[in-house]
């Protein structure tokens, strides 16, 4: 099979992935603390965690688009309502509910992920590891795990959560697929190397964490376990590679913040999505180098 190909079966993968990805966001994009939610905005039961994230029964009733849970008027329902806007010293209703903010009265907009852009991140990010890996076994271990780091990504994004139930699996997934790639010819990476890393990895966001906790989250440091078998597999000096890029990216993006005075210095950023691109960054150097 051409190089060619692969990178074609391994975009159109990740946007079959990509698009089920939808309701396991919006499911799992709760504040820390909170149960991961069963329910749309208007009450009905969402079950399963794959595919659409709305419910049957609002896509059937036309409901659901500005409700709350309990039939309460939207922010939609609000901006369509004679005078909203013409009322002197009203809030601006429409940028609000683009930005998810809460007006009183007002229940916040109802989180829907995108199944396009979900299903488009997926697929690019799959076709750059097959263009980078090749035919070398281990693309099967990076095909399925992209998927999960792009979840993690959109959900962390959105509540500055990193959720167990995906990053606990995405470590030991991680090892396990790994272990069996290095079982297979052809393969261009070293097992031993990628456990060390996971350990070493986590083990020093660990650290980071009990220096600094509001600037790093325990769920990074269970992150960092997963990314550090993915970046270890290819060596030590992808592992330094994929780190110092997720700082960097993290610090760029940081930065960018504080000058267009939208954030201070204590402004906390989620730091998943850096450290998921970093991994990848990394990882595709490494695969590039092998």
């Amino acid at each position: 099979m051409t190089t060619g190909l692969v990178v074609l079966v391994a975009a159109v993968w990740g946007a079959l992935a990509g698009a089920l990805l939808p309701r396991a966001a919006y499911r799992f994009a709760v504040p820390s603390g909170e149960p991961w939610r069963d329910r749309c905005p208007d009450g009905h039961p969402v079950r399963g965690w794959l595919g659409w994230a709305g419910c049957a029964a609002c896509a059937g009733t036309g409901a659901g688009a500005g409700r709350g849970a309990h039939g309460a008027r939207g922010p939609q329902d609000a901006q369509d309502a004679p005078g909203a806007q013409d009322a002197p010293g009203s809030p601006d209703l429409r940028g609000a509910r683009d930005l998810g903010e809460s007006l009183p009265g007002v229940p916040p907009a109802p989180y829907r992920p995108s199944a396009v852009l979900l299903a488009a991140a997926t697929a690019l990010v799959c076709a750059l590891l097959a263009a980078a890996t090749g035919t070398r076994p281990e693309l099967a271990v990076w095909l399925p795990l992209a998927p999960v780091g792009v979840l993690l990504a959109a959900v962390d994004i959105r509540v500055r959560r990193l959720p167990d139930p995906l990053t606990l699996p995405l470590a030991a997934g991680a090892l396990a697929l790994l272990g069996l790639a290095a079982l297979l010819p052809e393969h261009a990476g070293h097992w031993p190397t990628a456990l060390g890393a996971a350990l070493a990895l986590g083990a020093g966001y660990w650290v980071l964490y009990l220096v600094n906790p509001g600037g790093m989250g325990f769920g990074d440091v269970k992150l960092a376990v997963g990314a550090g078998a993915v970046l270890g597999w290819y060596g030590w000096p992808t592992v330094l590679l994929g780190t110092f890029a997720a700082f960097l990216l993290g610090a760029l993006y940081g930065g960018a913040l504080v000058l267009a005075r939208r954030a201070d210095r204590k402004t906390a950023v989620p730091f998943g999505p850096f450290l998921l691109a970093g991994t990848l960054a990394g990882l595709l150097a490494g695969a590039y180098a092998a």
